[in-house]
């Protein structure tokens, strides 16, 4: 399995950069995972965006979905010589305003996952954890079926002791870490210490940190997860690295 990054800021764009967005791909299939600011034109440096699979949404703040818009209308007015397949779009019910805006009739179609449910998407099977965050939020876990490889994503969230199991032993831990340290136990992100301590208390292979702030040493945001993360190597996202899973 492969993870493209589109978008890595937390919030809004800023200097060329786009908000949260992923492309995870394997055997063929192409999902992309939340649709944040930017994601269509850094989409379309990647693939074909008419070659998704499907769509899947953490939550609906603006910066997860400001593209989702656009990507319907990509999908509905672009031309082509075959009709092109609906694309389904993943999101959960608890804000029914934003899950009904998933379905375009004939375009798009909105399909609902639960906390209590694994879902199976395409290679993947993936289960999902309420977060700590001022909307209902969803982190995911995905399994590669075919090689057992795993791959977990935190959404947004606040400090959750929960992800020590949920994301145990992940290969790779995508982790929202907006805030540096001195900010604990925020309501809505990780600081840098906690995603990695959580990345040291579940075992994983790497940290990953994703949600990042547009202001302040990045580098110091780094060091101060690799402090806490007891040896486990640390990564920045940047816009178009490619993690092999």
């Amino acid at each position: 399995m492969k993870l493209t990054v589109l978008g890595c800021l937390g919030a809004y764009p800023y200097k060329g950069q786009g908000t949260t967005s992923y492309l995870l791909q394997s055997e063929g299939f192409n999902l992309l995972l939340d649709a944040g600011s930017s994601t269509l034109v850094e989409l379309e440096k990647e693939i074909d965006p008419l070659d998704l699979d499907a769509v899947i949404l953490t939550h609906y703040h603006h910066d997860h979905i400001a593209d989702l818009g656009v990507l319907q209308y990509y999908w509905q007015l672009y031309p082509t010589k075959t009709p092109k397949p609906i694309l389904p779009i993943y999101g959960h019910t608890e804000d029914s305003f934003h899950f009904e805006d998933l379905t375009l009739a004939g375009v798009t179609e909105g399909h609902a996952y639960f906390e209590a449910e694994e879902l199976k998407l395409g290679p993947f099977l993936v289960t999902f954890m309420k977060t700590i965050h001022p909307v209902p939020c969803y982190a995911m876990r995905f399994v590669e079926e075919k090689t057992g490889a795993v791959f977990v994503f935190t959404g947004d969230s606040g400090y959750l002791e929960s992800f020590n199991e949920f994301a145990k032993e992940a290969d790779l831990f995508l982790a929202d870490t907006y805030l540096f340290d001195g900010n604990e136990r925020h309501k809505a992100h990780f600081t840098a210490g906690e995603a990695g301590t959580f990345a040291k208390e579940a075992a994983v292979n790497k940290l990953v940190l994703t949600h990042l702030p547009q202001h302040g040493d990045l580098e110091k945001l780094r060091q101060q997860a690799l402090a806490t993360s007891g040896g486990i190597p640390v990564e920045l996202a940047q816009p178009h690295k490619i993690f092999e899973i």
